[in-house]
């Protein structure tokens, strides 16, 4: 029996379905394709990864098999095209995405909400280090956001690389700002022995559990914009 089509398609799905939009293709032609159109800032791109989402693809009807071929002593290959439901379930799930965010659960925030298990001049040397990843990567896009008007691409194709760059120099701004609160003090850290040791002190501040103060009521009020009485 075939599966009906998920109801969320995987970055890599979608990616899959793209391509097969515009003309049949095999997973290793995708793959190269994929890599040559520096698809892989935005996806994680694995040969293993892509012919699987393939395979699930084609078993819930959105691309199918259009034939195989072999070319001398290379493995047979299988060509995909894209079926009108997978047409349809590639747009349903580009216009979800666009209309609402969602929270996509990155992992450095979670670092950054557990910095302060780390002490302040770790945290210096590390988020600074960051900083210069961030600058070689907002140079390397500034680069080709250059390159690419002159070589006429249109700039819906690539419009996608001036949001990761606001993105990466938001962040890099951010960090740079709590670098600096850190050096002079203005962000209060966790005291550490020398020995890297945090020095814990009683205090009747919520801390860690700040969450437990913002209550369904509270963010409602929050929300229309209205003042809390400090006791709350």
């Amino acid at each position: 029996m075939t599966k009906q089509p998920s109801a969320t398609l995987t970055p890599l799905a979608m990616s899959a379905l793209a391509l097969l939009e515009e003309r049949p293709m095999h997973p290793y032609e995708m793959y190269q394709l994929l890599l040559q159109r520096r698809e892989d800032y935005i996806v994680k791109i694995r040969p293993g990864s892509l012919y699987h989402t393939v395979t699930r693809l084609a078993e819930q009807n959105l691309v199918h098999a259009e034939g195989t071929n072999r070319a001398g002593n290379r493995p047979e290959r299988t060509t995909y095209g894209i079926t009108e439901a997978g047409r349809t379930a590639l747009r349903t799930r580009i216009a979800e995405i666009l209309r609402k965010p969602v929270n996509e659960y990155p992992i450095f925030p979670v670092a950054m909400s557990e910095a302060h298990d780390l002490p302040a001049g770790e945290v210096i040397a590390l988020l600074t280090e960051r900083i210069g990843w961030l600058d070689t990567h907002i140079a390397e896009m500034d680069a080709v956001l250059a390159f690419l008007p002159v070589k006429g691409v249109p700039r819906r194709y690539w419009m996608v690389m001036e949001y990761l760059r606001a993105q990466a120099d938001s962040e890099a701004t951010w960090l740079r700002r709590i670098v600096r609160e850190l050096r002079d003090g203005t962000l209060e850290w966790e005291q550490y022995t020398p020995e890297g040791v945090r020095i814990t002190d009683a205090t009747d501040d919520f801390g860690p559990d700040w969450g437990a103060a913002v209550t369904d009521d509270v963010l409602a009020q929050l929300r229309k914009g209205g003042v809390l009485p400090a006791e709350q």
